[in-house]
């Protein structure tokens, strides 16, 4: 594993030793329906971005499974229509909706929340599960780093727009509300400075095993920061992040030899996809985590993130320099 330091082997051997159940009673090998199991969500609305493929498909069903009413968010709308009529297959009663949403174009978000918006439904929960990873360096249709734009910058510009929605949501129904931010154990893995604040969009440089990285301790640094927003302000909406786990999903698409090669040395690491899927779905539904905010999650248990991740003023900045991005490129 050429691409992690002893240091980080170390912290990903460690986050990925949870074989047993944890304090949660749950662990590495539960499955997203073991850890639902009897929770009724029919009066629930949640959205899925990439939920037509890999983990994000079986979040979407598991959700429908417990009746909540789920809205595919996806680039690829053959996939996302073809992953509902999957879901209609085994669950007739299933309410499932797809909508366009490219979350490296700021029109597109803008353009999803309005289609969202006219569809009059409430929003209880959001789960930002797409993602891209390892893939070479270029630039987003707003001149942003991709991985950067796609991982993070999409993902917390739409969960702004989205932000008075489940704040009158979450008022009118008196039900806690729920922000779950995928991110990855690869958050140890970024750069020397954390975020490369001055250097975002610079091909020189630049790594794209520790882009990902940046983007996905970006997705921890968002949850922690809106998490602090929202006690300020009262707000009863919950927001985590997770570690799915290791799982051979279409993610993978730049790396998929680089991944094989290393699954034959942690082939005992690895996960499936319901099992990929269990953490999320913990998150997002289990009525032992209300009231639970800012925190990261492994294998459905409370985990201690890297020393970048726990930091309040990188957080800080972070949301300041994000919103300057959005401001720049998010044009109507």
């Amino acid at each position: 594993m050429r691409l992690l330091t002893a240091h980080h082997r170390r912290a990903f051997i460690t986050a990925h030793t949870l074989r047993r159940p944890g304090s949660s009673g749950f662990g590495s090998a539960s499955t997203a329906e073991q850890v639902t199991e009897g929770i009724d969500a029919s009066n629930l609305t949640a959205i899925v971005t990439g939920g037509a493929s890999g983990i994000g498909l079986e979040t979407v069903r598991v959700l429908a499974l417990r009746k909540a009413h789920v809205i595919i968010a996806a680039r690829n709308m053959e996939a996302a229509n073809a992953a509902k009529q999957l879901i209609l297959k085994d669950n007739e009663t299933a309410r499932v909706d797809v909508l366009k949403l490219d979350l490296c174009s700021m029109k597109s978000v803008r353009a999803f929340v309005d289609d969202f918006n006219a569809l009059n439904v409430p929003l209880n929960i959001l789960i930002n599960n797409a993602g891209v990873m390892f893939c070479p360096f270029q630039l987003s249709k707003d001149g942003i780093e991709m991985q950067f734009a796609t991982n993070h910058i999409g993902h917390f510009f739409l969960t702004n727009l989205l932000l008075e929605k489940m704040k009158n949501t979450a008022r009118s129904t008196n039900i806690e509300g729920r922000i779950v931010n995928l991110s990855s154990i690869a958050h140890n893995y970024t750069y020397e400075q954390g975020i490369r604040f001055d250097q975002i969009n610079d091909e020189s440089g630049y790594s794209d095993k520790k882009a990902y990285g940046q983007s996905k301790l970006a997705n921890i640094l968002h949850v922690n920061e809106l998490s602090r927003r929202f006690q300020e302000e009262g707000i009863n909406i919950t927001v985590n992040s997770v570690h799915p786990g290791l799982i051979m999903t279409p993610l993978m698409r730049y790396s998929e030899l680089l991944m094989r090669l290393i699954r034959v040395f942690t082939f005992y690491l690895w996960k499936n996809v319901p099992q990929g899927a269990s953490t999320t779905c913990y998150v997002a539904l289990h009525p032992n985590l209300k009231g639970v905010t800012g925190k990261y999650y492994l294998d459905c248990n409370e985990m201690k993130p890297s020393a970048f991740a726990s930091d309040t003023v990188l957080a800080k900045n972070l949301w300041d320099f994000s919103n300057k991005l959005v401001s720049s490129a998010a044009k109507p």
